[in-house]
């Protein structure tokens, strides 16, 4: 399954090499282009500019793309966060074209009204990593700004590509894939006024839902995830938690790893754990069930076994989803009406999710978890013999 879970390892903080980056299964036996025409459009009503940034995949550097194509590949020159020494920003009026090599661990910002500000450092390795935004940190200068981002890879395989709500909603933008066989892919993402629904939403929900919704000059900027602001959720998902732990301690879970070689595996409490043969879940903190990649969610691909790769994203999505006290069978005979039902869930994804036109966008990183005949939740395009890739930037009010 080709997933964003694949595009972890990166956050607002220094980009670094993904170890998955170059191993992304494709739908098409043909490889993809050694470059892709990018159409950057925007239709915000007003000034903006983009910024082409991830890994080259054949130099392995961390690069950008200025507006004629040319790659641009930074140097640090030491550990302290420096400017990155060139302007990479793609002024967009109207409709820009873009020759893009293949990269990955990818991203395509937009900044509207304004310039984004990136910097670099050195690694122990000597190794150039870019700091991406941050948009946690009002010290940040990129914090009061209005910004957003889609992410993508572009290998021999294939294209992939997404919008993520995994650390906040922002401005909205589109995404279009022509193909030269295998069709079209469109994503809108979330409309006009949407964020600001979102943190409506939010803000109405009460407690420290609100919290989530960063302002700058009076305006709201962006929505965060709740997994960045953890500690006003500390205990939030508990009780939930615990109701899962009590149901299964008298009753089995089975989880379809969907996998030919894995199949369905069947779970059942001992003491405090959730045991699937030799794996062993401990009860999950709100934060780990937010973030999806910490305690029992932990995800180390290097160590884990296969069944327990299988089983965190399943098991985290139920989580996420609040639907562990009605479906004992993961994820086979999920139904998305169900999803955030219960009292104490992730609003965040329900709001997010309630106010994107077809439903699809990545609200935490296991979102793309579906049932065997389910659709697709998660707002990716993907292609192993892509044409065009447009992402168009809409008015954010």
């Amino acid at each position: 399954m080709v997933s964003r879970r694949r595009f972890l390892g990166y956050s607002a903080a220094a980009l670094t090499a993904p170890f998955w980056a170059q191993a992304i299964s494709a739908p098409f036996a043909s490889a993809a282009p050694e470059s892709l025409k990018f159409v950057l459009q925007n239709n915000s009503g007003g000034p903006a500019n983009a910024y082409i940034a991830g890994f080259s995949d054949a130099e392995k550097k961390a690069v950008f793309i200025k507006a004629d194509g040319t790659p641009y590949f930074p140097e640090a020159g030491g550990p302290e966060p420096t400017p990155i020494g060139e302007d990479v920003a793609i002024p967009v009026d109207g409709t820009v074209e873009v020759t893009v090599p293949r990269m990955y661990g990818a991203r395509v910002y937009y900044s509207l009204n304004d310039t984004l500000e990136f910097q670099v450092v050195q690694g122990a390795d000597g190794t150039t990593s870019v700091v991406h935004p941050n948009f946690v940190s009002d010290a940040d200068p990129n914090f009061g700004k209005d910004w957003t981002f889609a992410e993508f890879t572009l290998n021999a395989e294939q294209l992939y590509a997404n919008i993520s709500y995994v650390d906040f909603v922002a401005a909205p933008i589109g995404l279009h894939l022509t193909t030269t066989g295998s069709g079209e892919q469109s994503v809108p993402g979330m409309p006009t006024g949407g964020m600001d629904k979102v943190a409506q939403s939010l803000k109405d929900m009460g407690g420290n839902w609100s919290s989530l919704v960063q302002e700058a000059d009076g305006r709201v900027v962006r929505v965060l995830n709740p997994n960045h602001r953890a500690g006003d959720f500390e205990g939030y998902l508990e009780p939930y938690v615990d109701e899962v732990y009590a149901k299964y301690a008298g009753e089995s879970l089975f989880i379809d790893t969907q996998r030919e070689d894995i199949g369905i595996l069947e779970g059942k409490v001992e003491g405090d754990e959730l045991v699937f043969g030799a794996e062993r879940f401990a009860k999950p903190s709100s934060v780990d069930i937010w973030g999806c990649n910490s305690g029992p969610f932990a995800n180390n691909p290097e160590s884990d076994s296969q069944e327990r790769l299988a089983i965190v994203p399943r098991l985290a999505a139920a989580f996420n989803r609040t639907t562990l006290l009605i479906n004992p069978n993961q994820p086979h005979e999920e139904d998305p009406a169900t999803f955030y039902q219960n009292d104490i869930t992730n609003h965040y994804a329900r709001v997010v999710h309630e106010n994107l036109p077809d439903g699809k966008g990545y609200a935490f990183a296991y979102d793309d978890v579906s049932s065997n005949a389910g659709e697709d939740h998660s707002g990716k395009v993907n292609a192993g013999d892509p044409e065009v890739f447009t992402l168009t930037l809409n008015a954010l009010r």
